[in-house]
């Protein structure tokens, strides 16, 4: 694919985000309320959707734009140690679900990146997520695969490109770190 053809497939991507505008909606008000409620979010994802992990809980505990207090967030795949831990002893599909089982508190708040939506992993997450009654935001892609109705609320990038839904995701981590700014400068 040549450059032009790749900034229109981004373009096309972003635009189409209006479609699940009720869904972006639904998921500012879930991150801001878990914040403004004195809880934390849990964040995780695989490959590019662990840096994009990383990066969302980077802007809450530091900052995104503006000075404000830091903001309880951790990123699941950052302790290299304890993600092989806990692979080497109950599976890689158990490196996220049993950190969750242990760091989470009531209304705590579980973010989940995957853009094919068929990491084992993260679908366990999730599934941990209901166990504990937690609620739950979705960051998927490519039509959400085997994750979709797992979540709390499902962000199902419209497309069937995994490059342009960590893009969206991108997009909407920056959209929803503005919000936070505004709450909380």
């Amino acid at each position: 694919m040549n450059f032009d053809d790749s900034v229109q497939n981004t373009v096309r991507t972003l635009q189409a985000l209006g479609t699940i505008r009720p869904q972006i909606d639904r998921a500012a008000a879930m991150i801001l309320g878990t914040l403004h409620n004195g809880r934390k979010l849990l964040i995780c994802g695989n490959g590019g959707s662990a840096a994009e992990a990383q990066h969302f809980a980077t802007e809450l505990v530091g900052r995104y734009f503006k000075n404000r207090r830091s903001l309880p967030a951790l990123a699941l795949s950052a302790d290299g140690a304890l993600l092989t831990c806990i692979g080497n002893d109950y599976g890689f599909d158990q490196v996220f679900a049993r950190q969750i089982g242990s760091l989470a508190q009531p209304d705590d708040l579980v973010v989940v990146f995957t853009s094919s939506g068929n990491s084992p992993d993260i679908e366990a997450a999730l599934m941990e997520a209901k166990r504990l009654n937690l609620p739950s935001i979705a960051f998927l892609g490519r039509g959400g695969g085997k994750c979709l109705g797992l979540a709390t609320c499902d962000l199902v990038i419209p497309g069937s490109s995994g490059r342009t839904a960590q893009e969206a995701h991108l997009f909407l981590v920056h959209h929803f770190c503005e919000q936070i700014d505004a709450k909380f400068s």
